[in-house]
């Protein structure tokens, strides 16, 4: 019987547990996140299509899983993309799908081993917040930036939960170290009765 991860990926965990939970997952998480109707890629895809100039500039798909990510981007309009990832098994899945560059497995604790200030655009979908990343990998990825790039990031009602999440970008944007392009709220996981804010930032 398929196990049903999404009643526990939003549990609290370091990195070598949520390593393992995505490892774990990696074979059933496109069927299981389908089935629950996920919008959030094809959301930000979107919207971080309105704002791109040149879309055959490269884009760096953070935390890229098994590739839905990279899907959306594609379908969008991007056409050089890499991925990165901290679960060898969910990048596995996502080279199947043969959408990206590279895909890179990387190390939470560990330098990220691509340069961020390379890409004209980098995804966070449904990266941060409870059960993934903390929110200071947000001010990772918008330090490494170069100005003028964009950044498109999701947070789910659970990540919005704590509003420090929200607050770092509204901290970003208000010392004018960058511009909020687009903020919507929206569907994520409408089987579960999950959404999500999405938002796009220019690093200025």
């Amino acid at each position: 019987m398929t196990q049903n991860y999404l009643n526990k990926v939003y549990d609290a965990r370091d990195a070598n547990e949520t390593r393992t939970l995505y490892d774990d997952w990696s074979s059933s998480y496109d069927a299981e996140v389908r089935k629950n109707g996920y919008v959030t890629p094809d959301r930000c895809a979107q919207a971080l299509s309105r704002f791109s100039s040149d879309q055959t500039q490269p884009v760096l798909d953070f935390g890229c899983g098994t590739g839905l990510s990279g899907l959306a981007l594609k379908l969008a309009g991007f056409e050089t993309i890499d991925g990165v990832d901290l679960s060898p098994d969910m990048l596995a899945q996502a080279e199947a799908k043969r959408l990206y560059r590279t895909l890179t497995v990387i190390d939470a604790d560990a330098p990220l081993p691509v340069d961020l200030a390379n890409y004209a655009a980098i995804a966070a979908i449904g990266v941060i917040g409870a059960g993934a990343a903390p929110i200071s990998v947000f001010d990772d990825l918008m330090r490494g930036m170069a100005p003028g790039a964009l950044l498109v990031l999701s947070l789910n009602d659970h990540a919005l939960q704590d509003r420090a999440n929200e607050g770092r970008i509204c901290e970003w944007v208000d010392c004018a170290a960058a511009r909020l392009l687009f903020r919507e709220s929206g569907p994520h996981l409408p089987g579960i009765g999950l959404n999500s804010n999405v938002y796009v930032l220019e690093k200025t």
